[in-house]
């Protein structure tokens, strides 16, 4: 095998984990809007890392049935992120709340007053942005 063949089987696997991730996220936010088997199968799936001849066995359906519905939940569920975006607005808040946190830290730190107030004064910015999101 060469190198191109080993770095382009480390790329797919790359994605495939992102791919998971994202999916496992989006689980969380929506995963309650898909119907109670799809939302089974999809938890087996994502969630508890099961493969599709386990899942279909436990389901009591064929493999191929549950790769369809797999990727019906996965068109699902990103269209619910397009649509919505509460995962995009959280992970938007989530930075600000950290942006706060570090500007909190620096003002311990800050050697003067002027600094102090300049951080504050950053984190009645940042608060601002944060509250009109809310």
């Amino acid at each position: 095998m060469n190198d191109n063949s080993s770095m382009k089987k480390v790329e797919d696997t790359d994605k495939a984990l992102q791919d998971i991730v994202e999916l496992s996220i989006l689980y969380d936010f929506y995963g309650e809007l898909l119907g109670e088997h799809k939302k089974e199968i999809f938890g087996a799936y994502i969630m508890d890392d099961l493969s599709l001849g386990e899942i279909a066995q436990d389901a009591g359906i064929s493999r191929q049935g549950v790769h369809d519905i797999i990727k019906r939940c996965s068109v699902k569920l990103r269209d619910y992120e397009k649509k919505l975006g509460l995962k995009t607005r959280f992970e938007s808040i989530k930075a600000e709340a950290e942006q706060i946190r570090e500007l909190t830290e620096q003002i311990r730190t800050a050697l003067s007053e002027q600094e102090r107030i300049a951080l504050a004064d950053k984190i009645d910015t940042v608060t601002a942005v944060l509250i009109e999101k809310l």
